[in-house]
């Protein structure tokens, strides 16, 4: 009886600690769609020109993605703990500056130190796997894995609602509140675990990267707007790949580099890591192209009429697809392998893609398509860590994670700028069925890439599982 006793009181922790890590990952991914429904009105609020208020978005999702892979080695270094509250406390923090900036200079740091806030998800999925009892380890990372995509479901009804019932600030103190809570719930209900390892910070390399990053990404995103031949443009992508280039001969001949590329390099997390970019460019493809065709007017022939706060109320149960859609990831991850079980994802956000070129004629009907891409998201992403945590040591899973989530966002960020730049070259209903065409391939893409992945993933899987029991 004591026995079970026992039993029952560590997962009851481990479920709280879940929970814990699964609402910082909402919170974090919250602050990518948060601005959506008040974009149009940046102009006005911050005293700036439409392309400058076209910053409060790029900056964000610039300075989630180079935080990603410095955060994971941080956590690796000092400790996971460590890392995940002071993420939240950025989160905190940007978001009170957020909420009392009137002008563009405040509200860009506040918004870029929301972004760094993001760095929270890769370091919270690898202190589940060590904290976690391994018969939940799998559910856990699945559920905190479909965080990425449910806090932008939710984010963008939420926002509307928000902004339509108070006013533009309260979106930035409702933030500042839910990361309050979560540093409450950091600091009482995740365990302490001692995991850092020590170390120095390979500040160089942080910069390199930093830099090399910005250039491509931001190149990539502002080309529409500035031009894809424009010198701003081919500047940016130009320059960012060259330091990467020396960024990378730089981290071959460090002792501890910020990323371990011979590592990386390895096939099995290579594969998965480009399988990440594919499928990440499928999952924002939706995201892309569904609020705008929910948008337009009905006199375009094409268009459904919907208000913002409607067409986020039709997405919001693809979001939570995802979420419901975890415990099957996890179960075909112990069941068939995490490989097996990204392939399905991968296929079924094809064919939801698919499906979506036949159902554009009413928002029920992108209801249904959205739900069956965000359900083949859902399997999909939650295998991702199974995969790069199967083929990496365990001192180093919060810098492989980070690696990996780079990698979706390097694909999301590229869909964005492929999507936006087909619907303002093309007109009528065409240019969507075109970018639905494009999701499905790269689903399928990432299908193929997947299934190139040695199976000696799931060994590996189970040989770490191993060692976390024994630990």
């Amino acid at each position: 009886m004591c026995t079970v006793h026992i039993v029952d009181a560590r997962d009851s922790r481990a479920l709280l600690t879940v929970v814990v890590l699964c609402f910082g990952g909402l919170s974090a991914s919250l602050t990518q769609t948060l601005v959506i429904p008040i974009q149009g009105r940046l102009p006005e609020l911050l005293h700036t020109s439409p392309s400058n208020a076209g910053w409060v978005v790029t900056i964000t999702l610039l300075a989630a993605a180079v935080t990603m892979p410095i955060s994971g080695k941080l956590g690796d270094l000092f400790g996971k703990p460590v890392v995940l509250i002071s993420s939240a406390a950025m989160l905190a923090a940007g978001s009170v500056v957020c909420a009392l900036s009137d002008t563009l200079s405040p509200m860009l740091v506040g918004r870029a130190m929301q972004g760094l806030a993001m760095g929270f998800i890769p370091v919270a999925i690898a202190l589940i796997r060590e904290v976690v009892p391994p018969d939940m380890a799998n559910t856990g990372i699945a559920a905190m894995s479909a965080t990425l995509g449910v806090g932008g479901a939710i984010g963008l009804p939420l926002a509307a609602w928000v902004v339509q019932t108070f006013d533009v600030h309260a979106l930035f103190w409702m933030a500042a509140g839910f990361a309050a809570l979560l540093l409450v719930g950091l600091l009482t209900l995740v365990p302490r675990v001692r995991d850092a390892r020590g170390g120095r910070v390979d500040l160089v390399g942080a910069a390199g990267l930093a830099v090399g990053l910005v250039g491509v990404l931001l190149g990539a995103s502002k080309g529409r707007e500035w031009g894809w031949l424009d010198g701003r443009t081919v500047g940016s992508i130009v320059v960012g790949l060259v330091v990467l280039g020396v960024w990378a001969v730089f981290e071959l001949g460090q002792d501890e580099p910020l990323v371990d590329l011979r590592a990386t390099a390895r096939r099995p997390v290579l594969l998965t890591n480009v399988a990440a970019v594919a499928i990440g460019f499928g999952m924002m493809a939706q995201a892309i192209v569904v609020p705008q065709l929910l948008q337009l007017p009905t006199s375009t022939g094409y268009g459904l009429g919907q208000t913002v706060l409607q067409a986020g109320l039709w997405m919001a149960p693809g979001g939570l697809m995802m979420l419901v859609f975890a415990p099957v990831s996890s179960r075909m991850m112990t069941t068939v392998g995490p490989r097996v079980t990204l392939m399905t994802g991968a296929a079924v956000l094809g064919v939801g893609y698919l499906v979506a070129t036949f159902l554009m004629d009413a928002p029920w009907q992108l209801l249904v398509a959205s739900i069956v891409i965000s359900s083949g998201v859902g399997i999909g992403y939650a295998a991702m860590p199974a995969l790069i945590m199967g083929a990496t040591p365990p001192h180093e899973a919060g810098s492989a994670l980070g690696v990996n989530a780079l990698s979706r966002s390097v694909g999301t960020t590229v869909a964005a700028a492929v999507m936006a730049t087909l619907l303002a070259g093309s007109s009528g209903r065409s240019g969507f069925e075109l970018c639905f065409v494009i999701g499905a391939a790269a689903a399928f893409v990432g299908l193929v890439i997947t299934a190139l992945v040695p199976h000696v993933h799931q060994r590996a899987g189970q040989a770490e599982a191993a060692q976390t029991v024994s630990a």
